[in-house]
């Protein structure tokens, strides 16, 4: 077993000459006060405070809505035993949620999902976002901060019976935790080789999203316009797109590897890591974070 290391705060401190101790005193002293938040690394605090250019409250903001969608929405981040768990070891033969080795000419560094079993019936939304979730857990452990960060989505062999497997509901959970929670800069989100499927998947996604999202979702229906965005060389060689770097089937090995070493860290993280609302000063959270008017509560911060 070669574990990967955690990025350690010194690390990100070389990495980040913006970063100042005296804002993660703040982060640290004001998250000491939250009763119901669990212990929080220095490094951890750095990926709050980065993801939001530096703002404290934001960041604030930020840490709360990471740590209570984490222990609620339990379809996505619970049950994530990498070896033990039955629906995610389907989710890995299913679908293909990989780190690219190369980031784009900005330096964003980028993740990479599609389908690799095309039927329909085979696809969960909720087990393959657990396991996306896992793999950018991961790179954020290990890698820590980056300069920004791209999602590819690469619909190649997406129908409408699979589009009709998603809900809105589902939908609407994980862009909350995309748009308020997950501590990265996202700078882009690619849905490429799109069809007819992505107006469906489109129309039930775009009353959740805000203007940021927005500004930032690009929708390729080839890889003409695609290419001015990613390198090729960054991607598999094995796929449509006509990458260059190693094999879909290789990374996507390398990438579950990964993700069984780290099976101790996983289970750690959903026994550790999340909020205790019996704690929690003010009104607690529940499973319903969210309105049925079709707008997210906001998060209190006490």
């Amino acid at each position: 077993m070669s574990l990967n290391k955690r990025i350690s705060y010194d690390e990100e401190k070389k990495k980040n000459p913006e970063l100042k101790d005296s804002d993660i005193q703040i982060l640290k002293d004001w998250s000491a006060k939250q009763p119901h938040l669990p212990k929080i690394l220095d490094s951890e605090h750095v990926l709050f405070l980065h993801s939001n250019y530096y703002r404290i409250e934001a960041a604030k903001n930020t840490i709360e809505a990471y740590y209570t969608s984490r222990t609620h929405l339990t379809e996505f981040f619970s049950d994530r035993d990498p070896l033990g768990t039955k629906q995610l070891r389907e989710a890995f033969r299913v679908t293909a949620q990989i780190t690219l080795p190369m980031p784009t000419k900005e330096g964003y560094k980028i993740v990479y999902s599609r389908l690799i079993d095309y039927e329909p019936s085979h696809f969960v939304y909720n087990d393959a976002i657990k396991y996306f979730g896992m793999v950018t857990d991961l790179w954020l452990y290990t890698e820590g901060t980056a300069k920004g960060h791209i999602i590819i989505v690469d619909m190649e062999g997406v129908t409408f019976a699979h589009a009709g497997r998603l809900s809105p509901m589902g939908l609407k959970k994980y862009l909350y935790y995309l748009q308020e929670a997950i501590p990265i800069r996202l700078m882009g989100l690619h849905f490429v080789n799109t069809n007819a499927v992505m107006d469906i998947i489109l129309a039930m996604m775009k009353p959740f999203m805000k203007k940021e999202l927005m500004n930032v979702l690009h929708i390729h229906p080839t890889k003409d316009t695609f290419v001015k965005f990613i390198p090729l060389e960054a991607l598999p060689c094995d796929i449509s797109l006509g990458g260059k770097a190693k094999s879909l089937k290789e990374q996507q090995e390398e990438q579950l590897k990964k993700l069984e070493e780290h099976r101790e860290w996983f289970l750690k993280d959903e026994a550790t890591a999340r909020v205790n609302e019996a704690l929690r000063l003010g009104e607690n959270k529940t499973m319903d974070l969210f309105g049925v008017e079709g707008s997210f509560k906001k998060l209190d911060i006490d």
